[in-house]
């Protein structure tokens, strides 16, 4: 095993939830689905050296696809007070280099991966 892809990796799982947790939302299945996110994205960065910058935010992608399947919409927006509910998104598309969660509907940041708050 290669002990870089392993430091990706495990920093985007704390990253992620660290969000989760931050949401109220770091439960048993959420969990499991970041540890499924986790384990196809290490073999993903191991394929592909060059795409550890990208690894955190497409574990949160993966995280947030999954859930939205099972469940509901994770993260939602809490900044916008008006309109229907809706999600923050994980920006640059590809999840990286610095991944930041941005509101879908006004395209602000609300907060770098990792750093989401209760409100």
């Amino acid at each position: 095993m290669d002990e870089r892809v392993d430091n990706l990796v495990l920093a985007a799982r704390a990253a992620v939830l660290s969000d989760l947790q931050a949401r109220r939302l770091a439960t048993a299945q959420a969990v499991s689905v970041l540890e499924e996110a986790c384990s196809s994205r290490q073999w993903w960065a191991e394929q592909w050296p060059e795409g550890g910058i990208y690894v955190a935010g497409l574990v949160a992608q993966d995280v947030q696809d999954a859930l939205f399947e099972s469940t509901d919409r994770w993260p939602l927006c809490l900044s916008c007070e008006s309109g229907p509910l809706h999600s923050l998104y994980i920006s640059p598309d590809l999840g990286g280099p610095d991944p930041v969660w941005i509101c879908e509907e006004t395209g602000h940041v609300a907060a770098a991966l990792g750093f989401l708050s209760e409100r």
